[in-house]
């Protein structure tokens, strides 16, 4: 597929033209079109006149290049070829995944319904392991050659360096995130030091429980893993700390029952639990320099109002100030 160059933003993404681009490779929608919940892309559920619903998925402008959305899509075909539950891209009748309509690339999915996993229960937990644990012993087998790495740059350093070059932070809180932010930075990279040199694999990436559709009874019960846009390199740890929730006991408990299923699969290395509240501290800042950077997407502006007011930085200040304390204390349990 030809590299092109986007539109910067999608002002011009009307229903006319998404049921038009859907319509274009020779499918047809009854007309019916529901906005999805989704702010990185543009995601809509479309009624067809022969069959079940589809959802396409429009990706953001300029956010990912043609080669690193196929290669994400490569991956879940990948996995849905071992017959683990995800939801891959639709290809098209030459075989192409990724398609085009007036600037604007998108993905044609099936409709995957489910509800949210019991996360308090042991045997949807280990149940979940086993199906992370697969795709992680898929993921392992080769790396992403386009697609980044979660590391302390991208994720840490980058974005804390563009919230402070760019007019967000206020005046009278710029020294003191300033200084925590240098100091959550600092702890993330002790985390890492004592992890050691800790394997990457290609990552869901994304993976709490939002991005986990639950199926009850028949041939499909079970987890069902989505929305792999944020797929990357990473270290296995990533796909298991947003699962847990809770007291420090309960997140040992819900840990303990996802590697029961998760180890049946692929092997997890302990020393890993000397990233959690590492990872954690980088998803953290890494969240406030994406909603800064989307701050002229009309979608954020509605959906997220609590953003950059005076409170929200006090917030973060104190937040990255626990969690430099949490990133000294010992991991969940011995490693």
């Amino acid at each position: 597929m030809t590299e092109f160059t986007p539109p910067v933003s999608f002002s011009g993404l009307t229903p006319e033209l998404v049921l038009d681009a859907v319509e274009s490779g020779g499918l047809r929608s009854d007309g019916r079109l529901l906005a999805l919940n989704s702010y990185e892309n543009r995601v809509y559920q479309l009624g067809m006149e022969d069959g079940a619903p589809l959802v396409a998925k429009f990706y953001r402008p300029s956010r990912w290049t043609d080669a690193a959305i196929l290669e994400e899509h490569a991956f879940v075909q990948e996995l849905a070829a071992q017959e683990i539950p995800v939801v891959a891209a639709l290809p098209d009748e030459d075989g192409q995944t990724l398609r085009q309509f007036q600037g604007f690339r998108f993905a044609l999915f099936s409709r995957q319904s489910g509800r949210a996993p019991e996360i308090g229960d042991a045997a949807t937990l280990e149940w979940l392991g086993r199906f992370i644990g697969r795709i992680h012993a898929v993921g392992a087998v080769r790396a992403f050659a386009e697609r980044p790495a979660l590391d302390l740059q991208s994720f840490g350093i980058a974005p804390r360096d563009w919230l402070l070059a760019h007019d967000f932070i206020p005046d009278d809180l710029r020294v003191a995130y300033l200084s925590v932010s240098q100091q959550a930075l600092d702890g993330v990279q002790r985390c890492y030091e004592r992890a050691g040199d800790v394997p990457l694999l290609r990552l869901h990436g994304d993976c709490h429980m939002g991005n986990v559709l639950w199926v009850e009874g028949g041939a499909q019960a079970g987890p069902h893993f989505v929305d792999f846009d944020d797929s990357r390199m990473g270290p296995g740890i990533q796909d298991l700390w947003m699962l847990l929730s809770g007291s420090r006991s309960e997140m040992q408990g819900q840990l303990s029952d996802i590697l029961a299923g998760y180890e049946d699969f692929f092997e997890f290395e302990p020393r890993q639990l000397y990233l959690i509240e590492a990872l954690r501290t980088l998803r953290l800042l890494h969240y406030s320099a994406w909603l800064a950077q989307r701050w002229d997407d009309p979608a954020f502006l509605a959906a997220f109002p609590w953003f950059n007011t005076q409170r929200y930085w006090q917030d973060r200040i104190l937040e990255l100030r626990e969690q430099v304390a949490l990133m000294d204390e010992s991991p969940l349990w011995p490693v």
